[in-house]
């Protein structure tokens, strides 16, 4: 088991050497615009023009809660576009993050990191926009990717 990091600092722009994977959570209407993406986005034009294609062509593909797409967008550097938020946060409905979406996401970018021999960085995933709480998010991440050997490093903001 590689211990979980914790560092402030901005995941756009990771702190490691070798194959890495940057992982968020985007929501299942295929909305790109708010929160962790824009960050994304400033960075790389590719995982946005992805993410949007892949979800127009739906009916021909596996968009859709749970599922991940991986987007190279250097030579050494991946954006996994993790679909585990059921719409987005309305006045009175509960929080859109999908815990058990975020557990199968986080199986394919661990099976992703493994074949790519990558380290895996990110926010703390589905707790902003997506309204999840970071407590059911950790044990998630340490289960799929730490636990696995995956060195894995969370990026709170400066």
């Amino acid at each position: 088991m590689v211990p979980l990091r914790i560092i402030r600092g901005d995941a756009t722009s990771p702190q490691a050497r070798g194959p890495k994977i940057i992982a968020h959570v985007c929501n299942d209407l295929g909305g790109w615009g708010k929160g962790f993406v824009l960050a994304v986005s400033r960075r790389w034009p590719e995982p946005e023009h992805a993410f949007r294609q892949w979800h127009r062509e739906r009916s021909g593909n596996d968009f859709g809660l749970g599922a991940t797409q991986l987007i190279q967008v250097r030579s050494d550097t991946w954006v996994a576009n993790m679909v585990a938020q059921r719409g987005i946060r309305t006045g009175s409905g509960g929080p859109p993050i999908r815990y058990e979406a975020v557990e199968r996401c986080l199986n394919a970018v661990a099976e992703h990191a493994t074949r790519l021999s990558a380290s895996v960085h990110m926010p703390r995933i589905g707790c902003g926009l997506a309204g999840g709480r970071w407590e059911r998010i950790e044990p998630l991440v340490i289960a799929t990717l730490s636990d696995r050997d995956i060195a894995t490093t969370v990026y709170d903001q400066n």
